[in-house]
C-alpha cells in the first residue's frame, strides 16, 4: 500500500526516510522536494507522476509524506498520515525539525510497529507506549534491543536452552552440502554543505544471514575486538556497544578506528546471556534467510566518496557545472552501479558537457544530468564540466539557480568489502553434534543511501 515514508523539513531535508518496497529508492525524495516544496504555487495534499503518488500533511515546518505505486484509497492512507501525526505528538509534543532529529531512533522504531510491509497497523498510543515507551524509557521494538539486564535476558534464553521446543527451527533439517552465509549491509546517508562541511551523516545496518545447517546447529557470532557496552543515565536504556580495532590487517578498510553503534536491536534467536556474559552472538539459526541483527551508527564514519562541485555564471542564462568525484577506499576496491545526479533548472533550454571518465545524459524529464560509472576504482578521481543554458526572463530559473533553493547533488553506489562504519566479522562458528563441517561466506557491502551534497 505505502512503497515510502518521507518527514521533510522545511528547507526540503529529509530527515525521516523509510523504504517499505522493492523498486523505490532514496532519492525518489528529490521529486517531492521539487515539486511540491520548492513550488510556492502547489496545493493539492496529492501529486501524481506516472505511477507513483505522493500523499503528504504539513504540521508546522514539517512534511510528512507517503508514496505509493499502487491503486490505494487515498482516504485510507491519509487517515494513517494524520494518526501518525497525533501519535508523534502524544509521544514528543510540539514536533520541530530538532525534535524529529533527537528521537529519530524511537520514530523508526514506531514505523517498524505500525507499518507492515507498508500496510498500517493499529496505532493505539495506549498499546504502542507499554512496546516503545516515550523519551526517557527503555527502547523495545520488533527486534530486541540489547540492554545491560543480565536477570531479564538470562531467564528468557535459560528456558530456551532448557526447552528443545525452538518454534523458528524444525529439528530433522539435512542438507548434503552445509554452508552459512553472512552479509553486513550498510546504507551511508549523508548531507554535506556547499563548503564541504557534514551537516549530518549516519549509517543504517543491517547483517543478514542465509543458513543451509543440517540438525540444530549453534552458531557463535563475533564483532570486532574489546567489546564494552555503555549506557545512557537519562534513558537507562538506550546504550552504545563499542569496538577497540587492533588487528587493522585482519579486517576492511575503513574499520581500523573506535566502532560505536546505536539502536541494536536482534533477531529474536540470538541468546541475550551470552552476548552480556561473553561478549559473544550465540543463536540457533532459522532455516533460509534471516535478519539476524540491525544497528545504526552516527561516529567515526569513513565516508567512500568525496564530491566537489563548483557552478558559475558564464554569461546571459548560461551557467557552468564543474564537479569532481574523488574515491577514498583503497586502490584495490572497486564501486559498481556509480551515479551522480546533478539537477538542473526547470527551463533548462541547452545543455552540453564533458567528463573524463563515465557516462553522462541529459534527461528532460527528470530535470537533471546523470553522470554513470560502471565501475569506479579506489583512489582514483574524474570530473565533469557542463555547460547549461535556460530560457532567459524566467524566474524558474533563477529561483532554482539561487543556492538556498537548489536541490542538492546526490550519489549512488553499491561498494562491496568496505565497512563504512568500522563493523567487522571477527569469527562465525557452527557448532553441531554430527560435527561436520562448515563453508562460510562472509561479504561486506556499503551502499548510497541518501548521499547529498549542496552547492
Amino acid at each position: 500500500m505505502i512503497n515510502a515514508l518521507f518527514i521533510f523539513n522545511q528547507k526540503g531535508d529529509v530527515i525521516i526516510s523509510r523504504l517499505f518496497k522493492d523498486g523505490v529508492k532514496r532519492n525518489i525524495s528529490d521529486i517531492f522536494r521539487i515539486q511540491v516544496i520548492s513550488n510556492l504555487d502547489l496545493r493539492s495534499p496529492l501529486l501524481t507522476l506516472g505511477s507513483t503518488t505522493f500523499l503528504h500533511i504539513k504540521h508546522s515546518d514539517l512534511w510528512i509524506v507517503a508514496v505509493t505505486r499502487s491503486n490505494t484509497d487515498a482516504s485510507v492512507i491519509f487517515e494513517f498520515l494524520y494518526k501518525f501525526q497525533s501519535l508523534l505528538v502524544q509521544y514528543f509534543g510540539d514536533l520541530t525539525d530538532e525534535v524529529i532529529k533527537d528521537n529519530f531512533s524511537k520514530i523508526y522504531d514506531l514505523l517498524d510497529e505500525i507499518l507492515e510491509f507498508g500496510y498500517p497497523q493499529p496505532m493505539d498510543f495506549n498499546n504502542l507506549k507499554q512496546i516503545i515507551p516515550p523519551p526517557k524509557d527503555i527502547v523495545h521494538s520488533g527486534l530486541r534491543p540489547i540492554l545491560n539486564s543480565n536477570k531479564s535476558s538470562s531467564k528468557v534464553n535459560s528456558h530456551r536452552e532448557l526447552s528443545t521446543d525452538i518454534p523458528w527451527r524444525k529439528s530433522d533439517i539435512k542438507y548434503r552440502r552445509n554452508e552459512i552465509f553472512l552479509d553486513v549491509f550498510e546504507n551511508i546517508n549523508v548531507l554535506i554543505s556547499k563548503d564541504g562541511r557534514i551537516i549530518k551523516s549516519y549509517i543504517d545496518g543491517h547483517i543478514d544471514m542465509k543458513t543451509h545447517l543440517s540438525g540444530m546447529p549453534v552458531c557463535k557470532f563475533g564483532l570486532n575486538d574489546a567489546l564494552s557496552l555503555g549506557e545512557d543515565d537519562e534513558s537507562n536504556g538506550d546504550f552504545l556497544a563499542q569496538y577497540d580495532v587492533k588487528n587493522k590487517k585482519a579486517i576492511p578498510k575503513a574499520a581500523a578506528g573506535s566502532v560505536i553503534l546505536e539502536d541494536c536491536k536482534f533477531h529474536q534467536c540470538v541468546q541475550l546471556d551470552k552476548f552480556d556474559t561473553d561478549r559473544l552472538i550465540n543463536f540457533i539459526p532459522p532455516d533460509g534467510e534471516f535478519e539476524l541483527m540491525r544497528y545504526r551508527a552516527s561516529e567515526n564514519i569513513n565516508l567512500p566518496f568525496k564530491l566537489t562541485p563548483m557552478i558559475t555564471e558564464t554569461g546571459l542564462s548560461k551557467y557552468e557545472f564543474r564537479l569532481n568525484l574523488k574515491s577514498l577506499f583503497p586502490s584495490k576496491l572497486s564501486a559498481t552501479d556509480v551515479v551522480v545526479k546533478i539537477p538542473t533548472p526547470p527551463s533548462t533550454i541547452d545543455v552540453s558537457f564533458g567528463s573524463s571518465g563515465g557516462k553522462t545524459k541529459f534527461s528532460t524529464q527528470d530535470g537533471a544530468i546523470f553522470w554513470k560509472f560502471n565501475k569506479f576504482s579506489g583512489l582514483t578521481e574524474h570530473s565533469l564540466t557542463a555547460n547549461i543554458t535556460v530560457a532567459s526572463k524566467s524566474s524558474s530559473s533563477s529561483t532554482t539557480m539561487n543556492s538556498n533553493s537548489r536541490p542538492p547533488i546526490t550519489l549512488d553506489f553499491e561498494l562491496l568489502m568496505f565497512s563504512s562504519s568500522g563493523v567487522v566479522v571477527r569469527f562465525l562458528k557452527v557448532v553441531e553434534k554430527s560435527n561436520y563441517s562448515t563453508i562460510k561466506w562472509v561479504r561486506y557491502i556499503s551502499q548510497g543511501g541518501s548521499y547529498e551534497v549542496r552547492y
